[in-house]
C-alpha cells in the first residue's frame, strides 16, 4: 500500500490521467475507434527525442559545453548570466526538462565552489523560467509543442515566427533580471574542459547526433515518423542499449491516457458541447488558466480536443508554463534539485519563484496584447 502511495505521489499527473481515462471508459465502452484517439506520430517523435537526449546526457555533452563557457567568465554575474543563457538556448533543442536536469546541478556545484551559495535561489529560479520560456520557440522545446505542432500542420518557420516575439521579450527580460539580481563580484572558475574522449564515446556522440538529425527530419515532415523511430531504435539497440532504461516512459503513458480521455469525452455530446464552448471563449486565456492547476502538457491535450485554433493553444500553453510550480512539470525538476541542497529554504524559494513567474507571465501577456493591436 505504501508503495502505491509513493508511486501516486511521484507520478501524480500520470495517476490522474489514468483515472480520467478509466472513468471515461465507463461512459464509452472500448471499441475499434479507440485506436484513432492515439497520436502515434507525437509519441514516436517524443520517444526518439527522449532516447537521443538521454544519450547526450550520458556522454556529458551538454555539461562539457557548459563548463567551457562558464570557465571564460571572471565575475559571478557573468557566470550566472551564462548559466541562465544555457538553460534558455539549450531548451530550444534539448527540451526544458533536459536543460534543467543538466544545468541546475551544474549551477549548484559552480556556485558552491565559488563561494556564492547565497545565489542558489535567484539563479535556479531564473534558470527555470529561462528553460520554460526558451523551450517555447521550437516544436522540440517541450512535449506540448511537439504535440500541438504535429496537430496543427504548421511548417517549422510558421511555428517559430508565432513564438519569436515572446522569446525575444523573454530573453531581454531575463538578462535584465540577471543583471540586477546578481552583483558583479569576482569569480575564478577556469575550466580546462577536454572534449576529447575514447573512440567508443566519440562513436556514441556521433550516433546520437545522427539520431537527433533523424528526429528533426521527422519533425519537419521530411521523413515518416515510423522510419525515424525505427532508425533511432536500431542505433540504440546496436550501440547503446542501456540507454533504453533512461527515458521518462511515464510521460508517454500520460499522453496515451489523456488521448483516451479526450477521445471519449468528445463522444459524450453533453460534456463535449460544454467544453467546446468553454475553450472557444478564449483559447489562450483558458489554456493559461488550466495550466496553473494541471500543468501545460495536459492542458494542451485537453483543449486541443475542443478547438481548431491550435496556434492560440500553442501560445496559451507556453505562457501557461509560467505561474505556479506545477504549471510546467519541468519546474519541479529544479525545485527538487534545490531542495536537495544543504539548508535549503523552500519557503523562500517558493516565494521568489512565484513572484518572478507572475512578473514574467504579466510581461508575456503584455506581448500578447501588443501583438493583437
Amino acid at each position: 500500500m505504501n508503495s502505491v502511495k509513493s508511486f501516486i505521489k511521484k507520478e501524480i499527473v500520470l495517476s490522474v490521467s489514468f483515472v480520467l481515462a478509466v472513468l471515461s471508459c465507463l461512459f464509452v465502452r472500448p471499441d475499434s475507434l479507440y485506436i484513432d484517439y492515439i497520436d502515434f506520430r507525437t509519441l514516436s517523435i517524443l520517444l526518439a527525442l527522449m532516447l537521443t537526449m538521454a544519450g547526450f546526457q550520458q556522454q556529458n555533452v551538454f555539461l562539457q559545453i557548459g563548463k567551457k563557457l562558464v570557465g571564460r567568465m571572471n565575475s559571478i554575474r557573468g557566470v550566472s548570466i551564462i548559466l541562465i543563457a544555457l538553460c534558455f538556448f539549450s531548451s530550444m533543442f534539448i527540451t526544458n526538462d533536459v536543460a534543467l536536469l543538466t544545468f541546475v546541478p551544474f549551477s549548484i556545484i559552480t556556485l558552491s565552489i565559488s563561494g556564492h551559495r547565497d545565489l542558489f535561489i535567484d539563479v535556479i529560479v531564473l534558470e527555470t523560467v529561462a528553460a520554460n520560456l526558451g523551450s517555447m520557440l521550437t516544436p522540440l522545446g517541450n512535449p506540448q509543442n511537439l504535440y500541438l505542432y504535429s496537430l496543427s500542420g504548421m511548417d517549422l518557420s510558421a511555428f517559430i515566427m508565432l513564438m519569436l516575439p515572446y522569446s525575444i521579450a523573454a530573453g531581454i527580460l531575463l538578462l535584465i533580471f540577471a543583471f540586477f539580481m546578481v552583483k558583479p563580484k569576482p569569480a575564478s572558475l577556469k575550466e580546462n574542459s577536454d572534449f576529447s574522449g575514447s573512440k567508443k564515446r566519440n562513436l556514441l556522440i556521433a550516433m546520437y547526433i545522427l539520431s537527433f538529425l533523424m528526429s528533426l527530419l521527422v519533425v519537419v515532415r521530411v521523413l515518416p515518423y515510423q522510419a525515424g523511430l525505427l532508425v533511432v531504435l536500431l542505433l540504440v539497440l546496436i550501440f547503446d542499449r542501456e540507454i533504453l532504461k533512461k527515458p521518462d516512459y511515464s510521460l508517454l503513458f500520460t499522453f496515451v491516457f489523456l488521448f483516451i480521455f479526450i477521445g471519449n469525452v468528445k463522444r459524450i455530446p453533453f460534456l463535449s458541447d460544454i467544453l467546446k464552448e468553454l475553450v472557444k471563449l478564449n483559447e489562450v486565456g483558458i489554456s493559461i488558466l488550466l495550466s496553473q492547476f494541471i500543468s501545460n502538457v495536459p492542458a494542451a491535450i485537453l483543449c486541443s480536443g475542443f478547438t481548431t485554433d491550435i496556434p492560440k493553444l500553442i501560445v496559451g500553453t507556453n505562457l501557461g508554463g509560467l505561474g505556479t510550480l506545477i504549471a510546467s512539470m519541468a519546474s519541479l525538476i529544479s525545485f527538487k534539485q534545490y531542495c536537495s541542497t544543504e539548508n535549503a529554504d523552500t519557503k523562500k524559494y517558493l516565494i521568489v519563484f512565484t513572484l518572478i513567474n507572475i512578473i514574467f507571465l504579466i510581461a508575456m501577456i503584455g506581448v500578447l496584447l501588443l501583438k493583437s493591436i
